[in-house]
């Protein structure tokens, strides 16, 4: 098979994943399984994340399986800053974990209460990253891909992940919106979405008064 065949089919299973990937985290599909189906509502989370999963493993087994020659490379000091950001990417992350409920985050929580409501159910709150940026986790998850060298298939997916990221965090904004309402707007209007920018983040003043808004205020 063609170089260019392969980055075409590679594209497309990675377009099918974020369609339907989107598609399943939206209220739309929330509410139509509630409507239907609300005995499966406690584990449509489980689910979404289990689906996910799966449907991830097709197009990264394909972005490693097709490999081929690179077209750039780290290498001297270079590589030494591309491992050195990827590191702390990864550890950026698992630092992040400590402020989310992962039970909640995989749906267990659901699943024990017989949650039905649409709605997620965790309150609006902040990690330290979030004073940076609106979605740590993408933009952490950017750093990993970028910092890696390239092939023409691995080039491709971190092109159409951007892509994705860069829609996908619109998408799940608008519910954001639509749980926090006014809080989260003016949060939007103070903090960029992907990448940092130093004239643009909240100080702990800020951070302290959108918690009030929120009716949740900062402890300590």
């Amino acid at each position: 098979m063609e170089t260019g065949t392969r980055i075409v089919l590679l594209l497309a299973l990675w377009g099918v994943y974020a369609l339907l990937h989107s598609l399943l985290a939206s209220l739309q599909a929330k509410r139509f399984v509630a409507a239907h189906y609300p005995r499966l509502m406690p584990f449509y989370r489980l689910g979404y994340n289990a689906i996910a999963l799966i449907l991830l493993l097709p197009p990264l087994y394909l972005t490693w399986a097709w490999r081929g020659p690179l077209l750039w490379q780290w290498s001297g000091p270079l590589l030494w800053l591309a491992n050195g950001l990827a590191l702390l990417a990864v550890a950026g992350f698992f630092w992040t974990l400590r402020y989310y409920s992962g039970a909640e985050f995989l749906g267990l929580s659901q699943a024990q209460r017989g949650e039905k409501s649409v709605r997620d159910q965790e309150h609006f709150s902040l990690s330290p990253l979030h004073r940076y940026v609106r979605h740590p986790w993408y933009a952490l998850g950017l750093v990993i891909i970028w910092s890696r060298d390239m092939d023409a298939m691995f080039l491709a997916t971190a092109c159409i992940i951007t892509l994705y990221f860069v829609v996908g965090s619109r998408l799940e904004e608008r519910k954001l919106i639509s749980y926090h309402g006014e809080v989260y707007r003016e949060y939007r209007k103070r903090v960029p979405g992907l990448v940092p920018l130093p004239w643009r983040y909240l100080d702990r003043e800020q951070e302290r008064q959108l918690l009030v808004m929120s009716g949740k205020p900062r402890s300590g």
